[in-house]
């Protein structure tokens, strides 16, 4: 027999489990992508810088810079493609002795943007879109004057 006062206390637990559940699964998968979007932060970066120093040496070609940071990785990111990376080469615009040629000593900054896709579609959802930007800069000291 049933005592009177826990006759409202029925369905309490199963109420319980299922918003715990929720939120548990919601934490899981904000993890996941924030885990994702730094691994894919770190390699950006690492990219960034090998173009940075790769152009510190071979300044003269900012296609000869782009390509060595497109080659640079295919996981987890994919920088040879072109729809979703995007890759910025800075040189100074002037130079060391009023001549257009850059000069040793000068900065060069590489810039990596990668749009960024979520995987738990309901994060999306929460933040109002499914891709944003992750953008890494790197520069560098251009050692070597050009010989073009």
């Amino acid at each position: 027999m049933r005592s009177p006062g826990r006759r409202g206390e029925r369905g309490q637990s199963l109420t319980e489990m299922a918003i715990s559940f929720v939120v548990l699964v919601l934490v899981l998968a904000v993890g996941v992508d924030v885990g994702r979007a730094y691994f894919a932060l770190i390699s950006l970066r690492e990219a960034a810088e090998e173009g940075a120093i790769y152009g510190s040496f071979n300044v003269c070609s900012t296609a000869n810079i782009e390509a060595r940071v497109r080659s640079s990785s295919t996981t987890p990111i994919n920088l040879a493609d072109t729809t979703n990376v995007t890759v910025a080469v800075s040189r100074p615009s002037s130079s060391c002795d009023g001549s257009p040629v850059t000069c040793a000593g000068q900065p060069l900054t590489v810039t990596v943007t990668h749009q960024f896709t979520l995987t738990m579609p309901f994060v999306g959802a929460i933040l109002g879109t499914q891709t944003f930007p992750l953008s890494v800069s790197s520069s560098s000291t251009i050692l070597r004057p050009p010989t073009c």
